[in-house]
């Protein structure tokens, strides 16, 4: 599919602006190809997968710190885009996961050159997996090595580790099929949680990304087992755990933690689990922070790393899953002093890695337009399990605009990513609340 740019495809502050796409058909990139909307040769970094909150967070981390940036997205209205410290963006028109986005990676790199790539995405991070000894010949992959990342990406193999360490986990079972649907609701009863073990799967002719599910009845259950494993990935069948979330990141390398970190999050998206729209900075806990540490340990789990808990009524904590890539909530660690992008390009580099001992706690931060969509998303899921009923959803919604804290795409040395945000979040609110979807929500308050 043919590609049409012109100087209003990007932002671009005035003075930087460098070698843009022509219109008409010179500007018509081949499929698969990266199309340059900003001229620049050798970067320090090319960070994948722009549209992501980390991956803004990332260009401004090492943009802050004078290193060259580069960036990389399917689509070209992205925020990170519009950053001052961006200095080329490019846009690469197919879909994430495939051998042209393969291709079209290689062109850009084989151009313009870069010393490390930053994945996001769980779809790019398995396609560089695949290809890691081939990409590798021209810049570094800020992932850790395979045998880590191959346990650190199925939560099957992670959960199979942590037994060993003793860690706490839920109730769950291995479900490979339908047909072991009904003795998993017997053994672990409802409501329950269905988890893809892999979080990309390669089935089919693009991959896709698969989400856990909430589960209350039997016939939901069967549904998004089925769902779940149309592509051969099995799941994990486990009790429900709705207690506090917490979540510790790390840095680690040859044998150190150069940083640690924790957070809870207070509202996610979805309500029961998801991304973390709204979120604080804690010390990081005595029990989750030695399980967590363990485990990265045991696994060898170099570079950054989110290991994720659930507390139960009485406070035990319980390990849900390991993330080994920067997590969409990695700013609240950056503005509290844990530069983890910064620290992982210092890894990923072969250079020195700074050791971080302390940060701010007690810190707030919000992703808005995730919690519009967490808060829609409780009202019209009324009464299931997890869910914040209507009225204090929408109060807690409101009160948190009086609450000190910083919200994601926000700088106020860095403005433009916060107002392309601000411009996608109008359009995406006005499509969502719709005559409709206000008549439909007016009834939970019934």
């Amino acid at each position: 599919m043919m590609a049409h740019f012109d100087r209003s495809a990007v932002q671009i502050p005035s003075g930087r602006e460098n070698a843009l796409v022509p219109s008409g058909d010179e500007a018509q990139p081949r499929a698969g190809c990266a199309q340059d909307l900003r001229g620049r040769t050798a970067f320090d970094a090319l960070v994948l997968d722009a549209r992501l909150r980390q991956s803004l967070a990332t260009v401004r981390s090492l943009g802050r710190r004078g290193l060259s940036v580069a960036a990389l997205e399917v689509s070209r209205d992205v925020p990170a885009f519009s950053s001052r410290w961006c200095q080329q963006a490019s846009v690469c028109p197919v879909d994430l996961g495939t051998d042209g986005y393969l291709a079209c990676l290689e062109q850009l790199l084989g151009r313009a050159g870069a010393r490390v790539l930053i994945p996001g995405h769980d779809g790019t991070i398995a396609l560089l997996l695949r290809y890691r000894a081939r990409v590798e010949q021209r810049a570094r992959i800020a992932l850790a090595k395979e045998p880590a990342m191959a346990i650190a990406v199925s939560k099957e193999r992670t959960l199979a580790v942590a037994s060993k360490l003793g860690l706490r986990m839920p109730r769950g079972l291995v479900v490979r099929t339908v047909t072991e649907v009904p003795a998993a609701v017997r053994e672990i009863g409802l409501p329950a949680v269905v988890k893809p073990s892999e979080s990309w799967l390669c089935g089919g002719p693009k991959g896709t990304r698969v989400v856990s599910r909430l589960v209350t009845t039997s016939e939901e259950a069967l549904r998004a087992v089925a769902e779940l494993t149309r592509f051969g990935g099995v799941v994990l069948f486990q009790q429900l755990l709705s207690g506090r979330r917490e979540a510790v990141s790390f840095l680690y390398a040859n044998g150190e933690m150069h940083a640690r970190f924790a957070q809870w999050a207070k509202r996610m998206s979805p309500p029961l689990g998801g991304e973390s729209v709204l979120r604080q900075s804690i010390a990081v806990p005595a029990d989750t922070g030695d399980q967590a540490e363990r485990l990265v340990r045991e696994i060898e789990l170099e570079g950054y790393s989110e290991v994720e808990f659930r507390r139960d009524a009485d406070g035990r904590a319980y390990l849900m899953e390991i993330n080994p890539r920067l997590s969409a909530s990695v700013e609240i660690a950056v503005r509290c002093g844990v530069d983890f992008p910064y620290l992982l390009y210092q890894w990923a580099s072969g250079g020195p890695i700074d050791r971080v001992r302390s940060y701010r706690t007690g810190a707030w931060m919000r992703y808005l337009r995730g919690d519009l969509m967490t808060t829609i998303a409780a009202l019209q899921q009324r009464g299931r399990p997890g869910v914040t009923p209507p009225v204090p959803a929408v109060l807690g919604f409101a009160l948190s605009f009086f609450k000190p804290m910083a919200y994601d795409y926000l700088d106020w040395k860095d403005l433009l990513p916060a107002l392309s945000a601000a411009s996608d979040f109008t359009r995406y609110a006005a499509r969502t609340v719709t005559r409709g979807n206000l008549s439909r929500l007016k009834k939970n308050f019934a």
